[in-house]
């Protein structure tokens, strides 16, 4: 079933089309952005303009073709700051749903803060952590603490980025004296929820929206970092951000606009953007951001997909975000679950058995884990080369819940399960860390073996145990019926486990010593 999210903002209209599997997953067909600003004049005087609204309705007439265009079944619609708090807003949504089809829902701060919290609870790595999500938005800005399903505390306030551009950006660049309004404007309105979330704790803050992540973007070019691939679940340090405002502050447009990750079209705003994140960041004593590019729209879309049971099923099943979207991804592509399942046993099963040799922990061993259930899930393009498929297929497949090196690293790892070994020509290879490349060497050198160890896909090799004699290390194997196939392929598998980890590996096959029922004519 394809479904199309639509986020009616203050300053930008987002269109998000996604295809929903019976799993409750969904990956994405389509988005589009439009920066219609409704909220320009319209928060400053309570009505949408007529040119406001005509550029509304245009977008969103572009945005029912493209739904009609990939096949969409249902479009759900919501309103925020500007169309709720215009006098004509409703009759605004009113023409909207007469001209295109499309009837948008008004929602209030509170639940325009639950939907992001939902939202980044599901795309960020969140699991055992008490997390406050922050949103600035053209009209409000929305601040959501939680700890995963339980929601704390939802609260919106109409500090957005476009309403204090016009109120408080009178002169450019901005005066000290304009600034110092701006600041204190802030202060006053997030002082009793900071209060409240200070007293609660967190361990992590998240930012999602166009605002953040276009500062946040800007603020890792200021801080000399290297530019991500994506900025979702990317950290940035606060005094990066900090630097960034008093270099804003003291530009003007045409100096924003030379700046390097300048978003053009926000070029006009972002200096106050920039003062709204870095009060409230000082505020609540933050010293590092995470950044999120799931926000609104996503957060309607889990909202809808939550209210059916079969998704509700699957996020009882899998209620950690990272395994949810690995399981997905695999059955998106058709994978052989049992497969993929033994395989992983068996991996873990060697990662755990020779910890003093590797040094590595249980991040890495989550990474083996997930690259073992999607080492072969390139055979949903085609078997030939299906390991570079498989590469190809988790980085590309949507992935919520890793930073992008992980995603990187985890792709690599599936990448050797079979054939050629890591090496520095490999162009994915070569991009990773140093420390990274050991990781997926090591990791890689375990599935290469374990997948080995299930060739006929079968499950013929119950079990293994590892000894140790010397620098040789004696694999025992739990065989049931014959495992000639496994042993001839994982001995010829063993050569980057033994090379990560400085050994030789001898396989031993200990064959089923049940007994076996047979039948016969008397």
């Amino acid at each position: 079933m394809r479904i199309a999210a639509i986020d009616l903002g203050s300053n930008s209209i987002h269109l998000l089309i996604v295809e929903v599997a019976q799993s409750g997953g969904f990956k994405v067909i389509d988005r589009e952005k439009e920066m219609v600003r409704l909220g320009s004049g319209t928060l400053s005087r309570g009505r949408l303009s007529a040119e406001a609204m005509r550029r509304g309705l245009e977008a969103l007439r572009g945005y029912k073709r493209l739904a009609q265009n990939h096949g969409v079944e249902k479009i759900i619609a919501v309103a925020t700051s500007a169309i709720r708090e215009a006098t004509n807003g409703e009759d605004f949504l009113e023409g909207i749903g007469r001209e295109t089809g499309i009837w948008p829902k008004a929602v209030s701060g509170e639940e325009e803060a639950r939907l992001i919290y939902l939202a980044a609870l599901h795309s960020i790595h969140l699991e055992g952590k008490r997390a406050l999500v922050v949103d600035i938005g053209g009209g409000s800005v929305e601040l959501a603490l939680g700890a995963g399903q339980q929601l704390e505390g939802c609260f919106s306030e109409k500090i957005g980025v476009l309403r204090m551009s016009e109120e408080f950006a009178k002169s450019d660049p901005l005066s000290s004296k304009d600034e110092a309004r701006l600041v204190e404007r802030v202060r006053s309105v997030v002082e009793p929820h900071a209060e409240r979330v200070l007293e609660a704790g967190f361990d992590c803050v998240v930012g999602t929206s166009g605002t953040i992540l276009a500062l946040g973007r800007m603020a890792l070019d200021l801080d000399g970092s290297p530019p991500p691939e994506t900025l979702h679940h990317t950290t940035v340090k606060v005094e990066a951000l900090r630097s960034l405002r008093k270099k804003l502050v003291a530009s003007d447009l045409r100096g924003r606009l030379k700046m390097s990750g300048m978003d053009e079209e926000r070029a006009d705003i972002i200096v106050a953007g920039s003062v709204i994140l870095d009060v409230i960041l000082g505020r609540l004593q933050v010293s590092e951001l995470v950044l999120c590019d799931w926000a609104l729209r996503e957060g309607i879309l889990l909202n809808y997909v939550h209210g059916h049971p079969r998704s509700l099923a699957r996020a009882e099943a899998y209620p950690d975000v990272r395994r949810r979207s690995v399981i997905d991804l695999a059955e998106r592509c058709a994978y052989d679950e049992a497969h993929g399942r033994h395989v992983a046993t068996l991996a873990l099963s060697l990662f755990d058995q020779t910890k003093k040799h590797h040094g590595l922990g249980d991040p890495e061993r989550a990474l083996l884990e997930y690259a073992s259930l999607l080492h072969d899930i390139g055979h949903h393009i085609s078997y030939p080369g299906h390991h570079k498929h498989s590469y190809y297929l988790i980085k590309n497949g949507d992935l919520r819940g890793f930073s992008p090196l992980e995603i990187e690293t985890l792709a690599n790892v599936a990448r050797y399960h079979r054939r050629g070994l890591p090496r520095k020509k490999h162009t994915g290879f070569a991009a990773l860390p140093r420390e990274s490349r050991r990781t997926t060497k090591v990791l890689a050198g375990f599935l290469r073996v374990a997948d080995a160890l299930d060739r006929s896909h079968r499950q013929a090799v119950r079990s293994l145990a590892v000894s140790e004699r010397g620098t040789a290390l004696k694999v025992r194997l739990e065989v049931q019926g014959e495992g000639e196939l496994e042993l001839w392929g994982a001995r010829r598998r063993v050569d980057l486990m033994e090379a990560t980890l400085g050994v030789s590996l001898k396989l031993e096959p200990q064959p089923d010593e049940s007994p076996v029922l047979r039948s016969g004519r008397g």
